[in-house]
């Protein structure tokens, strides 16, 4: 699969790049890609939830009233659940939500965003943008000429472009992440693929 390469002010250039048709035009697996962005949403969470117990909770142990005679039901302590500010029954406690996913299939739903994110025609590829220091604004300025500082939009840059990485990582809706670090769920959560030219080789690899 070819694309054009475009410049940084919008306009396309003379040049193409050679997708990797094993990566970017392949049969979706849809149930890969579940299984994958639940996987990284798992291992995303804290599991530090925690409620109090009935053996936990502060409070006395005297009993409230008399057990019989009263017309009502017996109640035998504060800490009930049924009083207010009492336990809670079968409440959270602390765990590991993350589980363990065959790297194969994370690879499977990994090509799959992208071959998706292909057949919508959502990739654009940019000629490498090299910045002396971290700037914002010129980054800002690069995505206003292909109308996507309003889209949610995934930027990958490789690790040489360190001061792309800083300037757009503060963006609202922009999300930029190094061709190393691409996964499932920011593929999928992004409506538009803004690939650098010189990470086109470093995905063009995964496949290796």
């Amino acid at each position: 699969m070819e694309l054009k390469v475009y410049k940084t002010d919008g306009s396309e250039s003379t040049k193409t790049v050679t997708l990797n048709d094993k990566i970017f035009n392949i049969e979706p697996n849809d149930h890969a890609i579940w299984l994958d962005v639940k996987h990284i949403l798992a291992n995303k969470r804290q599991g530090t939830h925690d409620t109090l117990e009935k053996s936990t909770i502060s409070g006395s142990t005297r009993k409230l009233k008399r057990q019989k005679g009263t017309g009502g039901a017996r109640a035998g302590s504060i800490k009930s659940p049924l009083l207010r500010g009492g336990a809670t029954v079968f409440g959270p406690h602390p765990r590991d939500y993350s589980f363990k996913l065959n790297k194969k299939i994370k690879r499977l739903a990994r090509f799959s965003t992208l071959s998706y994110k292909a057949k919508d025609e959502n990739i654009i590829v940019v000629e490498d943008l090299s910045l002396e220091t971290p700037k914002t604004k010129t980054v800002l300025e690069m995505l206003k000429k292909f109308n996507l500082e309003n889209t949610k939009t995934l930027l990958l840059a490789n690790d040489s472009n360190t001061n792309v990485y800083v300037s757009a990582r503060n963006l609202p809706r922009i999300q930029v992440s190094r061709t190393c670090d691409l996964n499932t769920y920011d593929v999928l959560h992004a409506k538009q693929l803004l690939i650098f030219e010189n990470s086109v080789d470093e995905i063009n690899r995964m496949m290796e």
